[in-house]
């Protein structure tokens, strides 16, 4: 049994665990709070893209109309092809089997539909020895391939990274969403939802709390959260993360809270810790909340009556990725491009180097919202720290850190400090082009095994940068590439 069960519904990344939860059950290991956390779209994943779940998938896909079509004709054609190759795939992407890449590089070792029509010039991209990436490569077409078959003949709204992502991009009115929910539960709905029964029964949790970062997932936490009130009408289930931050600021729709008790906004640390208490000792009337939304009267009520003030950074704990299934994520390669495929390709350790942007004046930016306006940076010593905890914890030496633009005054200091300590780590982050990144800095991140950096520009014209007040200059921008 635990306190609280944190759930990221399906779908997210293939290959490494959305951090949210991790970043949560991090902090309330510093205040006593049992916690479990799990990746619902991982564990979907898995057993759609299975044997026994893709023979269920070609049994069902008779019953559509679409099975006629060409595409998915030749699919169906192939399933034995499918069924005798799905575990192999799976499990080399998984980083099992690594000599099975040979095989899959073979000349028609693999089933091939429409994506494959698709390849890049195989020798461009790989050469002749990049075998591993090639085979991630051929495989993760593969994948797509049965991923267009699904939407095509069982569910059109599946998608490896998102799920019914346009219901919730029209989060301005709930109408639509809320139909697709009165329907009977979907295939891949079924899926995730006896995976989530089992795991409500093993856990027994007394808060249910929902990170939902993108559209993408907004439709599953719904469906779960349905099913939740249904089954288990005694747990308190509340939805936090990226989307409600952004899009469910004003929301005034009361049957929402049909399905949550409560929404909770910006950093998500003392808004649940506050719920945690408020489950353990309910007190109906004047309660405090943090930032969030709750329904009193029939009417939807914004609570942010709480006094204590946010956590400090270095108050938060190191993210905790137990419980998660480090073991099963899927390395893909989608496109044969070397930056692209950091996204998706290995699994990273998420940390972040400080809240908010340090810039925090970009005109096209929502700069009011507290998860960017509030910049507080993490001591390089106490970085360092988090990274040795992670690596002895999950035996991953890579990290992904995930602020909105890395400070290069921080990436110093976090360079010397793994330096000094002897780490071997491998580290990628976002950034602004800030003429700070001298090439003498750049020399001096990439000895502490930081390997790429992505940074956006929204316009390759100096008028119109500094119109959004982008703070740099096309050249300047230019300069620091090269750096």
């Amino acid at each position: 049994m635990k306190d609280l069960l944190l759930i990221t519904p399906p779908f997210t990344q293939l290959n490494t665990p959305y951090p949210a939860t991790a970043y949560i059950k991090g902090f309330l290991n510093t205040k006593d709070i049992s916690a479990f956390q799990m990746d619902l779209g991982i564990e979907v994943i898995l057993q759609l893209f299975s044997k026994k779940g893709l023979s269920e998938i070609f049994q069902k896909a008779v019953e559509s109309e679409s099975i006629n079509e060409p595409n998915n004709q030749r699919i169906y054609a192939l399933r034995s092809d499918y069924l005798q190759t799905i575990d192999n795939v799976v499990a080399f992407l998984q980083g099992k089997n690594q000599t099975f890449a040979r095989q899959i590089c073979s000349e028609n070792y693999l089933p091939q539909a429409s994506r494959f029509a698709q390849l890049d010039d195989m020798e461009w991209a790989f050469g002749t020895m990049g075998v591993q990436d090639k085979a991630k490569h051929l495989a993760t077409l593969y994948l797509e391939d049965l991923s267009d078959f699904v939407v095509s003949c069982i569910d059109e709204n599946f998608g490896f990274s998102r799920y019914a992502e346009r219901l919730g991009r029209s989060a301005n009115a709930f109408d639509e969403l809320h139909e697709s929910l009165q329907a009977e539960p979907t295939y891949i709905d079924e899926i995730t939802l006896s995976i989530l029964d089992e795991k409500l029964s093993q856990i027994q949790p007394k808060l249910v709390c929902f990170s939902v970062p993108f559209p993408g997932n907004l439709y599953s936490a719904f469906r779960c959260a349905q099913f939740i009130k249904k089954k288990y009408p005694e747990i308190t289930i509340s939805m936090g993360g990226g989307f409600p931050n952004t899009e469910l600021r004003s929301v005034s729709d009361v049957r929402v809270f049909d399905f949550f008790d409560f929404i909770t906004l910006d950093d998500g640390e003392l808004p649940v810790e506050i719920l945690w208490n408020y489950v353990k000792n309910p007190s109906k009337e004047n309660y405090r909340f943090k930032r969030t939304f709750l329904k009193e009267n029939n009417k939807v009520v914004y609570n942010n009556l709480a006094p204590q003030k946010d956590y400090k950074q270095s108050e938060l704990g190191t993210p905790d990725y137990t419980d998660l299934l480090l073991n099963s994520y899927l390395s893909v390669i989608e496109i044969a491009n070397p930056m692209h495929s950091l996204w998706s390709d290995g699994r990273w350790n998420k940390l972040t180097m400080a809240h908010g942007c340090y810039w925090g004046k970009c005109t096209f930016c929502d700069i009011s919202l507290d998860y960017i306006k509030i910049y507080e940076p993490v001591a390089a010593s106490m970085l360092v720290d988090r990274v040795e905890t992670l690596i002895a914890q999950t035996g991953e030496t890579g990290f992904h850190f995930v602020d909105e633009a890395a400070p290069p005054s921080l990436m110093k200091a976090f360079a010397l400090e793994v330096l000094k300590r002897n780490l071997t780590i491998t580290w990628w982050t976002n950034i602004r082009f800030e003429k700070n990144f001298t090439q003498d800095l750049c020399y001096l991140l990439k000895a502490s095994g930081c390997i790429a950096v992505s940074g956006g520009l929204e316009v390759a014209s100096d008028r119109l940068l500094k119109l959004i007040d982008k703070g740099v200059t096309v050249a300047q921008v230019a300069q620091v590439t090269r750096n």
